[in-house]
């Protein structure tokens, strides 16, 4: 790899962390939410499963522009967009929101979306890869792909995990942090840049 594609790619994950980071507190607020009203697991599993699809709607939207953007070809996108957010979103709303509440003593339960509404995943996917392709703008909607896998990643640990939270609220962050930061900037802007052979002089736009 380039040494010019790696600052690159340092540059977009440090640009990116404080707006993880504001992401990841407005999780815990909500958290503290869901903690006073006592949401019950059914209403926070109904929740995720809008979150999460629409994460993997504007994570394959992003994907697909970005890998348009710096010259990939409209067909490669297809796939490229689909590993890209399906993948990575499955490990940043699911797999590391496991760890992390496993980590934390809570009793969480494995639920694979793909596994369980492989209809649900795969239509979501495809539906922002052909978005992405007729209009291939990323800022805005990575903005909100942060905030979506931030919300899904904490419904998935109030779905599926159960704990006595509010205890938890610091390493919680922590959790939504690693869990949304890596695995977005990853899908978004690591993922289709390495696929590309433009030079990598620009951002998200």
């Amino acid at each position: 790899m380039k040494a010019s594609r790696l600052t690159q790619i340092a540059k977009e994950l440090k640009r990116h962390a404080p707006f993880t980071a504001f992401g990841a507190l407005t999780g815990i607020m909500m958290l503290g939410v869901i903690s006073l009203v006592e949401l019950s697991p059914d209403i926070s599993h109904k929740i995720f499963h809008i979150f999460h699809p629409t994460h993997i709607i504007l994570s394959s939207l992003v994907t697909t522009a970005m890998y348009r953007q710096y010259g990939g070809s409209a067909w490669a996108a297809i796939p490229i967009g689909f590993v890209g957010s399906v993948g990575i979103c499955s490990i940043s709303d699911i797999v590391l929101p496991h760890l992390g509440g496993t980590l934390l003593g809570a009793k969480v339960t494995f639920h694979v979306c793909l596994i369980e509404h492989p209809l649900l995943i795969t239509s979501s996917a495809f539906v922002g890869i052909a978005i992405g392709l007729l209009r291939p703008w990323t800022r805005v909607p990575h903005a909100g792909h942060i905030l979506l896998s931030t919300w899904a990643s904490l419904f998935y640990l109030t779905a599926f995990g159960v704990a006595d939270w509010v205890p938890l609220f610091p390493f919680v962050f922590l959790v939504l942090f690693v869990a949304v930061w890596i695995p977005c900037c990853v899908s978004d802007i690591v993922f289709p840049l390495l696929l590309t052979k433009r030079p990598t002089t620009s951002s998200l736009k």
